[in-house]
Formats: structure tokens, C-alpha cells, sequence
């Protein structure tokens, strides 16, 4: 091989190693939650996440998992034939190769959603996707992790989802939404922690403080009680 060839060879193949993700799981499942709830989706869970909130339910996502090639990731989802893919993780956005799968993923034409934390900047992330991002209310114990400038660049096919533990938890998402004008920037989710209220009462508040928000259970724990892989 020429001195041209093989540095042309070692480019490529240098780039080949940099487009890769640490990944936990990707399954074809039913979506649960948000705005794509019930439809046809291929899961993508990236590995890790800077964030240890009280209710988590993806711990073993934390650490371990396995590198992949983007584009063998793209190629896998693409062998389940739906139309909608969710990112998620973990925290998908603390691999920074992640804004590399998301923009892939659009221009393959698939309806690309990302469930993001809240805690990392969004601003790069491709406006085709719909971010669904948390704001986490205290008794997370990682509301202090909010990143609010991350407000300023939600789109209206955007959602900010609050998961929700106690009254104290509501009344602060209550006044997180008319602080910054939530609702008239996208769809808002109010989602009750399992086990920690009940559903009804959390529905009950909303209805009694005529908030214009989306109240949620995830169905994937009423189908499949929440095992991994579904």
C-alpha cells in the first residue's frame, strides 16, 4: 500500500473508531410516556449518567454496556421497521457522540425523540428531534442539577416532563411553569412517581388548579412492570 493510501486508510478508519457510543440496550417495544405514547418505537439506551435521582428506574444503565459503531446502531434500528426511535438512557446526552446518532437518525427519516435530563446543554442537539427533557422537582434530589438556560431553547414539538413525588414536589412545578411561561413554550407532562403518590391524587390536583398540563402514567409499567428490555 502507497504512503497516500494507507494515511487515507488510517483517516478512515480513525473516524470510524470515533463515531462510536457506549450502549446499554436497544429493543423494540411499545412507547410509554409523552407524546409518542402507544406507538411502534426502537429503543437506543445509551450508557450513563452524571445524575443519581431518588426514584430512578434505568440504574443499571449507569455503567457497563458495550461499544458500537453509529452506524451499526443506525442499521439495528433500522431492522425493526418502525417509524419512531427514542434516545434515551441513562443520560444520552453525556456522550457528546450523541448529537452524532440523533442528526443520522433524522436524516434516515425516522421520527427521532430524545429523553434528556435537563442537567446538559440541549443547544446543538438537531432541531428535528423532539426533546422530551426533565425539569427535576426536589425530591429527586437533583433539582439543583436544572439547567434553566436549557428553557430558552425548547421548540413547540418539545416537552418538559416533571416527575412528581409529593404535594411539596407539585407546588413546586406548579410554579416553575407559570415562572417561566411553560406552557406556551410546549406540552407540559406531570408524571406521578410509582409507588410514591397515587396517580388519582396527582390527577386530582391537576383538575383542581385548572393547569394546562399533560398528566401521564408510563405505560410500559402497567403492560410489562417496568423489566428491562421493554
Amino acid at each position: 500500500m502507497s504512503g497516500s493510501n494507507a494515511s487515507v486508510a488510517s483517516t478512515t478508519s480513525a473516524q470510524a473508531s470515533a463515531e462510536r457510543l457506549r450502549i446499554t440496550e436497544i429493543f423494540h417495544s411499545i412507547q410509554g410516556e409523552a407524546d409518542a405514547l402507544g406507538w411502534r418505537t426502537v429503543f437506543v439506551r445509551l450508557t450513563g449518567c452524571p445524575l443519581r435521582c431518588v426514584w430512578c428506574d434505568t440504574e443499571y444503565s449507569f455503567y457497563g454496556g458495550n461499544w458500537r459503531d453509529i452506524d451499526d446502531i443506525v442499521a439495528e434500528v433500522a431492522s425493526h421497521g418502525a417509524r419512531h426511535v427514542c434516545v434515551t438512557g441513562g443520560e444520552p446526552l453525556a456522550q457528546k457522540r450523541c448529537l452524532i446518532l440523533l442528526k443520522k437518525l433524522c436524516d434516515a427519516g425516522y421520527d427521532v425523540s430524545l429523553e434528556t435530563s435537563g442537567a446538559l446543554d440541549v443547544s446543538l442537539v438537531d432541531p428535528r428531534v423532539r426533546k422530551v427533557m426533565d425539569l427535576k422537582a426536589p425530591d429527586s434530589g437533583e433539582s439543583k442539577r436544572n439547567l434553566w438556560s436549557n428553557i430558552e431553547q425548547l421548540l413547540p414539538h418539545d416537552q418538559v416532563k416533571i416527575v412528581i413525588a409529593s404535594r411539596a414536589d407539585y407546588e413546586w412545578a406548579r410554579e416553575v411553569i407559570a415562572e417561566h411561561g411553560l406552557v406556551d413554550k410546549c406540552m407540559v407532562l406531570f408524571s406521578p412517581v410509582h409507588g410514591a403518590i397515587q396517580p388519582r391524587e396527582l390527577a386530582e390536583w391537576i383538575i383542581a388548579d385548572k393547569l394546562d398540563v399533560r398528566f401521564q402514567l408510563q405505560l410500559h409499567k402497567l403492560l410489562w412492570n417496568d423489566e428491562p428490555g421493554h
